[in-house]
């Protein structure tokens, strides 16, 4: 069994430490501009302005059977949907506002069909919830509201009551996680109490206290006691969730020193949304490598897709999509049930470890395809037998030398050296299964 312990958790995290892929789905208003989910920040759009995208959302498209296809296909074990991003638009129909799905010229409940075509997929369910929302009337315009730099920003801002609008997430979050059956993960977006705006004291960023993190928490706790819940409404829970970076060790808790429950999320391009014009698509390369690298830290991969605002995932997002397809249905095992490899085990250069989490398979990552042989120090005497992962075919080995004359400086009582194939497989980032005695 795996040595590692994380920090206990409120939540149940047994089946995400196992399952260690998602999809994370960014929709909304902002996919009909498609120049980012921020834009209404981004281009300080007034209220009046921002009704067109309302005014015409209507996602023709939008099968979430086929996006609950690609998920699978993909291998990703859950997906998390933005049922409300920044922009206050609600793809549910929450009796609480106006500003939703249903009154669009859609005309529909998407969150809810999006629930029933991924739940029948066997995939499980997340909900992201913006804790910001730039539509709401009682939300204190901040420093990074679209309102802003408006010259009346005081006057607009004074009479709103931040208390009014904790109260509208509570009565959400309620409908969230009363209407759709057993929800697995709560992903809360996000606080800034550190936010200033020069020469305006009053505007200020907002936290935990604002959210009224604790009674929205607990709230949560008693609808479903099983949720996981990210750290982002600025109280500690479940899960830790870098942004946009690849860790480069197992995270921990910053004032106990734990090792913590963590999920990377990242996007196919620089967006979260779908932008038209954005081009620094990933590689399928640093694809893979970002999912191999999370995982030998004992980390979960939750990687985005914007669709467009006719519903559909477009062709880039689904060639990204193919890449983890078609390494993930002949690899998956080293990612599944895996995490950081046991400390005694050191990857050599251009390689990572992932090891399951019983102990008893060790998995080699070829991020650097080697040449004939493979030198593995400590693992002499602890190998039964070694395969390729893809094809299931045998990889030979000697301990203690390579019987190669070039190789000798290497002889060891512990050296395993694996007899590697010339031609590197077609696989991106070809896997050797190592059984442990």
């Amino acid at each position: 069994m795996s040595s590692y312990v994380t920090r206990k958790t409120p939540g149940d995290t047994s089946w995400f430490v196992h399952d260690r892929f998602g999809m994370f789905i960014h929709w909304g208003l902002y996919a009909m501009p498609a120049r980012h989910e921020w834009i209404k920040s981004r281009e300080k759009i007034t209220e009046e302005k921002y009704d067109i995208y309302f005014k015409y959302f209507n996602p023709d498209l939008f099968d979430p059977k086929e996006w609950a296809k690609k998920a699978k296909a993909a291998g990703m074990k859950y997906a998390v949907l933005t049922t409300k991003h920044h922009e206050g638009f609600c793809l549910f129909d929450s009796k609480y506002t106006d500003y939703k799905s249903t009154n669009t010229p859609a005309g529909r409940y998407l969150v809810k069909e999006f629930v029933d075509a991924f739940r029948a997929e066997g995939l499980r369910i997340g909900f992201y919830y913006s804790l910001i929302d730039w539509h709401h009337p009682e939300f204190p315009i901040d420093p990074i509201h679209p309102r802003r730099d408006d010259e009346d920003a005081y006057e607009q801002s004074k009479d709103r009551d931040i208390r009014k609008y904790a109260e509208y997430m509570r009565n959400q979050i309620t409908e969230l996680l009363t209407n759709y059956g057993s929800i697995d993960i709560l992903w809360l977006d996000f606080s800034y109490p550190d936010s200033r705006m020069e020469g305006k004291p009053w505007m200020r960023g907002k936290g935990k206290d604002d959210w009224e993190s604790e009674k929205l928490i607990s709230l949560a706790r008693k609808l479903q006691p099983h949720t996981i819940i990210n750290n982002r409404s600025g109280i500690d829970q479940d899960i830790w969730t870098p942004e946009q970076y690849q860790p480069q060790e197992w995270i921990r808790h910053k004032e106990t020193g734990e090792l913590v429950v963590w999920e990377a999320c990242q996007t196919f391009s620089g967006s979260w949304g779908y932008h038209r014009d954005e081009m620094s698509w990933k590689t399928p390369e640093m694809l893979i490598h970002m999912l191999i690298n999370t995982v030998s830290l004992g980390g979960n991969l939750l990687m985005n897709v914007g669709p467009t605002a006719r519903g559909y995932i477009d062709y880039r997002a689904e060639n990204a999509l193919k890449v983890f397809a078609d390494w993930m249905k002949y690899n998956s095992r080293s990612i599944y049930g895996c995490t950081m490899a046991e400390p005694e085990f050191v990857a050599p250069k251009g390689c990572r470890f992932t090891q399951s989490q019983d102990g008893k398979r060790l998995y080699i990552h070829l991020m650097e395809y080697p040449f004939a042989f493979l030198e593995l120090k400590g693992l002499a005497g602890k190998v039964e037998y070694a395969q390729f992962l893809h094809d299931g075919s045998e990889i030979l080995f000697t301990e203690g030398n390579s019987k190669h004359f070039s190789l000798g400086r290497l002889e060891g009582e512990d050296l395993l050296v694996l007899n590697i194939p010339h031609i590197k497989p077609p696989v991106i980032v070809p896997v050797i299964e190592l059984f442990l005695k």
